[in-house]
């Protein structure tokens, strides 16, 4: 093996370096960055959801918070696969939408800049399955509800993982280079 493949990493597939220099060709790159565009669009989309929660702008602002969150799981509860989950929104909905606005705020924060992205992705799996169980489950045909995508979305991000520019793998790199001058 020469010092310049060394030096490099293998290439896309194991192998030598592609084609193009040590990322490959085209192919090569546009497969390293297709997590990019869904990780700025889940990201954007709910940390703006949490902190519209939060505004006098957003949907459950003011005095209408409860109002409108009653109204809303009240259609749904009996028409939702779980109607439990709505019963229990209803119980405490300061409470719940709180949990919510911080819940989107956090998962938006984790995707948007790559900090513990399956952890974010797995939170933001789990809301949107809630939401697609309660809110939107009456939705005919299924694929009207608007949650369902995201939950996909989401379940993409958790099985591959950040993908590039993660602030994640920055830090752990930076922490792994650290701990080898410690222990090394």
């Amino acid at each position: 093996m020469s010092v310049t493949h060394q030096l490099r990493g293998p290439g896309p597939r194991g192998g030598l370096p592609g084609p193009g220099g040590p990322g490959g060709g085209p192919r090569e790159t546009a497969a390293r960055y297709a997590l990019l565009p869904l990780r700025l669009f889940l990201g954007l989309t709910f940390l703006y959801a949490g902190i519209d929660k939060y505004t006098d702008a957003g949907p459950f602002s003011g005095a209408m918070s409860t109002d409108a969150m009653e109204r809303m799981l009240s259609f749904s509860r009996e028409d939702a696969a779980a109607g439990w989950l709505a019963d229990l929104a209803l119980d405490r909905p300061g409470l719940f939408l709180d949990g919510v606005a911080v819940a989107e705020i956090a998962v938006g924060a984790g995707v948007l800049f790559g900090l513990l992205t399956r952890v974010a992705a797995a939170g933001g799996v789990l809301l949107t399955l809630s939401f697609w169980l309660t809110v939107t489950w009456p939705s005919d045909p299924y694929y009207f509800g608007q949650d369902l995508p995201y939950l996909f979305c989401f379940l993409t991000l958790l099985l591959a993982g950040p993908g590039p520019f993660a602030l994640g793998r920055q830090l752990s790199a930076r922490q792994g280079r650290r701990n080898g001058r410690l222990f090394g």
